[in-house]
């Protein structure tokens, strides 16, 4: 199995070295851990699931940079990974910028350690792609880092007009046909569709009343309960496929954690409908769920066009939109993504991407188990405005 930011499969394409990585990847956390609590001292008191974050699938995207039939060149590219790494880490813990570089030297120390110590032969080829991997990781995710402390706001109007103009329209249009009609039946289904417009539009009211509160250093409330994230699939499933037909996938078993049903149900919604709002017509859209080291991993994939790397950060930000879509190339990302990433950063994870004209498009959601464990966890106070 592979926690690769992608969803292609393990092994196929994955040369022997690499797999050897994969095979070793329990080790060189357990090494990387116990580094880390003994050198950086903001890391002593973090519990295991958020210390971890989003770096097994940092750390698989390194095993397939490293075979060369994989199309990935280092771990960074085409996804947000180490950047929600960063983001993360200043959003849920007491680091500074020190503590976040020396981790991932302490990364890097793991790997090549572990790999001598099994006696897994590496060329220069791969160990200067490991090298360069962790460099740019580095370097992606100070930057988020830096991103979440000071904080940016722009305008975003003219994405917020847009989603709101369709279910408006509808609805206007209803009424109206209800004022020139004397048929009851027609008046009941009519009315039935106007009303469903403007709950759609209430709900889009709470994301934005929520994603607002977030960036503005507030958490969204959550009510916290035993849920099974695979019913919750299965519902925004059955609910996509009425709609959409068998293009939606789902694949995982059940795994239970403590999180905000209602919650994560409408960010899950939010992906679903924007990978086929932006996928290719007709594709696959797939919703896979796995854990690893405690946490819950939720993806989901779609084929199409990718999005630009320069332009993978902005859309999950309230205050700003993909270049594309104001350049009318795409119809706006709307306030979808930004509610994702408040749901999924108030359960003390992250909401990232990966993205390529070769391997789809993911977006993952990538949340402790237990979201009980960073109401515990220290935390540093921002404001994202």
């Amino acid at each position: 199995m592979t926690f690769a930011s992608d969803q292609q499969g393990a092994g196929a394409r994955l040369f022997e070295a690499a797999q050897r990585m994969l095979d070793l990847r329990d080790a060189v956390f357990s090494t990387w851990e116990a580094r880390v609590r003994e050198r950086i001292v903001q890391a002593r008191d973090v519990e295991h699931p958020i210390l971890i974050d989003t770096l097994p699938a940092f750390y698989d995207n390194i095993a397939q940079s490293i075979s060369p039939d994989y199309p990935r060149i280092t771990a960074v590219e085409g996804t947000s990974v180490a950047a929600e790494h960063g983001g993360e880490r200043a959003r849920v813990t007491v680091y500074d910028h020190a503590a976040l570089i020396e981790e991932y030297q302490i990364l890097r120390w793991a790997i090549f350690e572990v790999l001598q110590r099994e006696q897994v032969d590496i060329g220069q080829h791969e160990a200067r792609t490991i090298h360069a991997s962790i460099d740019a990781g580095i370097q992606e995710a100070v930057e988020a880092f830096s991103l979440v402390h000071s904080g940016f706001r722009e305008r975003f109007a003219a994405a917020l007009t847009h989603d709101m103009r369709g279910p408006l329209a509808a609805s206007m249009s209803g009424l109206e046909l209800i004022l020139l009609s004397n048929d009851l039946t027609r008046v009941k289904t009519v009315a039935a569709k106007a009303l469903a417009n403007l709950q759609r539009m209430a709900a889009m009211v709470d994301e934005l009343l929520n994603t607002m509160a977030f960036h503005s250093g507030e958490s969204i409330q959550l009510a916290l309960t035993k849920v099974d994230i695979r019913e919750v699939a299965m519902e925004v499933q059955t609910d996509a496929l009425a709609a959409h037909g068998p293009r939606i996938h789902l694949d995982g078993r059940s795994i239970v954690g403590c999180w905000d049903r209602a919650a994560l149900k409408r960010a899950v919604e939010n992906l679903v409908s924007n990978a086929i709002k932006y996928g290719a017509a007709g594709s696959p859209v797939t919703i896979r769920l796995d854990d690893v080291h405690e946490r819950l991993l939720l993806t989901v994939h779609n084929e199409g066009e990718p999005i630009p790397p320069d332009e993978q950060e902005c859309i999950f930000q309230m205050y700003r939109r993909a270049e594309a879509a104001l350049r009318g190339q795409r119809q706006g990302w709307g306030i979808g993504l930004p509610y994702v990433r408040a749901v999924a950063e108030s359960h003390g994870g992250s909401i990232g991407l990966d993205s390529s004209a070769e391997r789809g498009t993911t977006f993952f959601i990538d949340i402790p188990l237990d979201a009980r464990l960073v109401q515990a966890a220290p935390t540093l106070q921002t404001t994202n405005g």
